[in-house]
């Protein structure tokens, strides 16, 4: 297929993105009430990881030039389309016209340039930078027309675009994006009540006339699944965006006055393991770990059923998954086995730390505690606030076991990176990486992506326990709402209230 064939299919889909289809006529107007259990530490995805950022700003408040639809394919955002060169290095992005920031700031080429080169300089902050430093040039042909060359191939440059890190911030105003975004989305931001709730209205100079079709969006932040429940069945919310306790959307799934979706999602849930703090530098030890979990009891203890088992960190929802679940099979002896081998045959001591704002990290970790106590290991559970275990866990790696889901798409080039929280060094990786991003056909991006879930499943880097499900809840009037997230994103564009 040619590529100025590709980028006809591409401005094609602007047509049906434009005018999307339901099976009912949506509705204009209304206030639509989400609840998401953690509160963002900012509101700047360009600045910070935090899956609670991209959950209220993406596709809400913010855009890219590329955006991923409900069914995870990526579809024109702020470009119409793109072209591909016959080596695969250079991206030509015909940018839409008439777009404005809700500080009525154009956005154009100019401005996407500025954007994409702040992103690749490292004093800028951006969470991943490594998803821009392949970029070699970015030139304006036209107002309207960006060209971005890469150094090499990198098969998931497009997919990186479509990341909350690479959204489009407007040249004035951004200094102060973490508190008071400014973005060319369907809603524009009104307040954050800190402890509370981010507001935020219809932006009626949007650049697609049709969306959105609420006139507010209201994100609540509560953390305690039972207070969530309480305040969808009194009225106070219309979706709460992600059930933390699975055993509370059996319940709803038979009330009459809400629906559940049991979609799939791109995060999986893994007992983070510090690899270079004693004992579990030791590849055996954390062999040995992996054949002490049963995954598809966690699985049933934890989410009641709810989630699916994985032996690495790879979603069965996203392309050129590989089961590795085989590898570790549940197997108490072998563990005993392989801590006897490491020079541990009475077992150790140790501590798991866990975000008290995450009710299934508590229960799993609960349960994985049960689990290796069989093979000699006593776990100490700490229960640390979300501050606490962004600054002591994930800034400064002091723990040696926590519990958490990594949720976003494509991320399993964090073991890349020898000083991320995991502290995980592998060259062998490294270098699979590598080509898995240089790849030149499917077949090769297969193979390499596979590869890499083969070395870091063996390595036992973590505990790989499973792919988190889909879990959202909503009174029968939210029309609209994503059923599987394919992105980290609470994406209300195209949400509207039946009446």
């Amino acid at each position: 297929m040619s590529a100025i064939f590709r980028f006809f299919i591409v401005v094609v889909s602007l047509v049906f993105m434009a005018f999307p289809a339901f099976s009912q006529t949506p509705v204009t107007g209304g206030i639509l009430t989400v609840c998401q259990p953690a509160e963002p530490p900012g509101l700047d995805p360009t600045s910070n990881t935090a899956a609670a950022i991209d959950r209220v700003v993406y596709a809400n408040i913010y855009e890219g030039l590329v955006k991923v639809d409900s069914k995870g394919g990526f579809v024109p955002g702020l470009a119409n389309g793109w072209e591909v060169s016959a080596d695969g290095k250079t991206y030509t992005f015909l940018l839409r016209k008439g777009v404005f920031f809700h500080n009525g700031e154009p956005f154009d080429a100019k401005v996407a340039q500025w954007n994409l080169k702040r992103a690749t300089n490292p004093e800028s902050g951006n969470p991943h930078p490594e998803y821009f430093n392949g970029i070699d040039t970015i030139k304006i042909k036209n107002v309207h027309t960006l060209v971005i060359r890469l150094k090499t191939v990198d098969a998931l440059f497009i997919a990186h675009l479509a990341e909350g890190d690479a959204v489009m911030l407007p040249m004035k105003g951004y200094e102060n994006a973490k508190s008071n975004p400014i973005g060319t989305g369907p809603f524009k931001f009104v307040k954050w009540a800190r402890g509370d709730r981010v507001e935020m209205v219809r932006f009626d100079a949007y650049w697609n006339p049709i969306l959105p079709y609420l006139d507010k969006v209201i994100f609540r932040f509560i953390s305690d699944p039972a207070a969530q429940i309480a305040a969808l069945k009194a009225g106070d919310i219309d979706v709460i965006g992600y059930i933390a306790a699975p055993e509370s959307a059996m319940m709803l799934e038979k009330d009459k006055r809400f629906k559940v979706y049991a979609g799939t999602t791109t995060g999986e849930v893994i007992m983070s393991t510090n690899n270079q703090a004693p004992p579990f530098d030791n590849k055996l030890v954390r062999q040995a770990i992996a054949h002490a979990i049963n995954r598809q009891d966690v699985v049933m203890l934890v989410m009641f059923g709810y989630g699916t088992p994985i032996g690495s960190h790879w979603s069965p929802a996203t392309p050129y998954y590989k089961d590795l679940t085989g590898r570790f099979p549940y197997d108490p002896e072998k563990a005993g086995a392989l801590l006897k081998e490491a020079g541990y045959p009475d077992g150790f001591k140790a501590t798991i730390k866990l975000p008290a704002i995450y009710s299934y990290s508590k229960r799993a970790g609960e349960v994985i505690a049960d689990m290796l106590s069989k093979v000699g290991i006593d776990l100490t559970i700490e229960i640390v606030e979300w501050g606490q275990w962004i600054d002591r866990i994930f800034n400064k790696k002091e723990y040696q076991l926590t519990m958490i889901g990594h949720v976003e798409a494509w991320d399993i080039g964090i073991y890349a990176k020898p000083d991320y929280y995991f502290q995980y060094d592998s060259q062998d990786f490294r270098d699979a990486y590598a080509k898995a991003l240089q790849a030149p056909s499917e077949m090769e991006k297969e193979k390499w992506f596979g590869r890499c879930q083969e070395i870091i499943a063996e390595d036992a880097v973590n505990g790989f326990l499973f792919s988190a499900p889909s879990l959202p809840v909503m009174t029968v009037k939210v029309m609209g709402w994503w059923e599987n997230y394919p992105t980290v994103a609470l994406d209300c564009s195209e949400v509207w209230l039946k009446q």
